[in-house]
């Protein structure tokens, strides 16, 4: 079980940093955040950040393929709100395009 917690406000841009995120604390480009992840989808991310190289280097295949994994188990999932389903689908999606060497 994930613990509750406030995720940050959401579209989030920061043009300095190159940032932007799309959901929770660490769904999207650039965003490693020190709050916890506040459900399933997040704790995709949150894994798929660690698993990733410092900014400006490529992930390996299998980080984008374990985001690609989570974030469509969480899509498929009925007990989820279907916002959150509709926004897993698209990570799980966005995952299989992003470079990975």
């Amino acid at each position: 079980m994930i613990p509750t917690a406030r995720a940050q406000e959401t579209p989030y841009v920061n043009p300095e940093r190159g940032t932007f995120l799309i959901h929770g604390n660490y769904c999207g480009p650039g965003n490693r955040s020190p709050r916890p992840p506040i459900d399933a989808l997040d704790l995709a991310c949150m894994h798929h950040d660690i698993c990733s190289p410092p900014r400006g280097q490529i992930p390996t295949c299998a980080c984008n393929d374990r985001l690609h994994v989570e974030a469509e188990a969480v899509s498929e999932d009925q007990t989820q709100p279907q916002s959150l389903r509709d926004t897993a689908g698209f990570v799980a999606d966005t995952a299989l395009a992003l470079p990975c060497r």
